[in-house]
């Protein structure tokens, strides 16, 4: 079972102005996959308090997923928020949601979402809206045991996935 924090970004449902529907979304995705989570919260888009939440959440879970704020608006801070924190990016894993995102629109070429790792944790933004949400981590999903398993030390043999 990995352990799993949900991070929501957005200035109106941190100030309960609008429902948050991605986080909920993530946890009931996250719960078929054995995952357990364990925090979930709403905050503003002021990188600061992102960047101070998730080197908070590092310590105590296996993985953090963010939704809001990855793209181009004056506002969408999480991408930088993120960058601060992470010691190690893992490229792909944002190149294959966007990749994905693609077949379906062409504004998934703007999302700048980031995924890394800080110690043994793994950090990965998705987009705000649940219909992102649900596309990014099934593309995702795929990976993430094996990927938190790396990130924990395991000396496991990596054989190609068919």
């Amino acid at each position: 079972m990995i352990t799993v924090a949900i991070l929501t970004l957005s200035d109106k449902g941190s100030k309960g102005r609008r429902k948050d529907e991605s986080g909920p979304l993530i946890e009931k995705i996250i719960k078929k996959i054995d995952g357990k989570v364990v925090s979930y919260e709403i905050l503003p888009d002021e990188k600061n308090l992102i960047k101070k939440k998730l080197l908070s959440l590092c310590s105590k879970v296996d993985l953090v997923l963010t939704t809001g704020g990855t793209g181009v608006s004056p506002r969408d801070v999480t991408p930088e928020a993120t960058r601060e924190v992470i010691t190690r990016e893992i490229p792909g894993i944002a190149e294959a949601m966007r990749l994905e995102g693609l077949k379906k629109t062409p504004y998934a070429m703007i999302s700048r979402a980031v995924a890394g790792t800080r110690g043994k944790t793994l950090i990965i933004n998705l987009p705000g809206s649940p219909n992102g949400v649900k596309e990014n981590l099934q593309v995702i999903l795929p990976v993430i045991h094996h990927a938190i398993e790396k990130i924990k030390g395991s000396k496991k043999e990596c054989a190609r996935v068919d």
